[in-house]
């Protein structure tokens, strides 16, 4: 990147000192640690480490699927925490795009139903909602898919339409986790290219995976253990290298 820290825009992502506490007393489990994240337009973030470390908690932080016990999360500088339930509902909508491990798509709905939803509910109209849908579903090589229903594909074509979903409209955040782990190699290579547009177009994405070579297509490798930052690298190759001697000294299993 060239900016320096003090020329640089707003940052689409920024997590300020963020805890996630879960339970009480001897069942409390510290998720994340004062973690301190920011994520500039252009920009692609990967989040590896162990299970358990903390990753898809910073996701659903950062998507305001859930609130950080101490800290704050901002979203093109609006803090989530001071937003009501309409509001967040509206950020999520306009600026997130959010692409689970399992899809989470409306099994009553077509794949361009499932991806034309979040924009409708943003009040546009219907034409125009699924000639968006049409194209992230062409963006994404699975234009076939429009008008089948989520039970007639396999796992892989879920992941793609949850993918294209995540991406429609003017989504400045993309949040994956393990947007890759229902695809062969070849189509999983695809998408990540998807992703690399993205950014390269104005956006910011943060992905979970597992995979060094998948974090290589990121500019920051982010790596978490017990719930804090403890490393990361701007380095394409200095990034697989580290995350492949980490993958190596231990067990990673999600």
């Amino acid at each position: 990147m060239s900016h320096t820290e003090e020329t640089r825009p707003t940052p689409v992502l920024h997590l300020e000192n963020v805890t996630r506490v879960h339970g009480h007393g001897a069942a409390e489990v510290q998720a994340l640690r004062g973690v301190d994240l920011k994520v500039h337009p252009g920009e692609f973030v990967a989040v590896m480490g162990p299970s358990g470390s903390g990753k898809s908690t910073l996701l659903t932080l950062a998507g305001g699927l859930d609130t950080p016990s101490t800290g704050r999360v901002l979203v093109e500088g609006v803090a989530l925490g001071d937003l009501n339930r309409k509001k967040l509902a509206q950020v999520r909508r306009r600026s997130v795009g959010y692409v689970f491990q399992d899809y989470n798509l409306i099994p009553a709905l077509t794949a361009a139903e499932n991806i034309s939803l979040p924009r409708e509910l943003d009040g546009l109209s219907t034409r125009a909602a699924r000639r968006e849908a049409l194209a992230a579903l062409e963006e994404l090589g699975i234009p076939e898919l429009a008008d089948r229903f989520p039970d007639d594909m396999s796992g892989g074509q879920q992941q793609r339409v949850a993918i294209a979903r995540a991406l429609i409209g003017d989504r400045r955040l993309v949040l994956a986790d393990e947007p890759t782990g229902a695809l062969d190699s070849t189509t999983g290579e695809a998408v990540l290219a998807v992703l690399r547009a993205r950014c390269d177009a104005g956006a910011a994405a943060m992905m979970v995976t597992h995979e060094a070579r998948h974090a290589a297509w990121a500019d920051r490798v982010v790596f978490l253990r017990d719930g804090r930052m403890v490393d990361e690298s701007v380095s394409q190759d200095a990034a697989s290298l580290l995350v492949s001697a980490a993958t190596n000294s231990m067990k990673v299993d999600e």
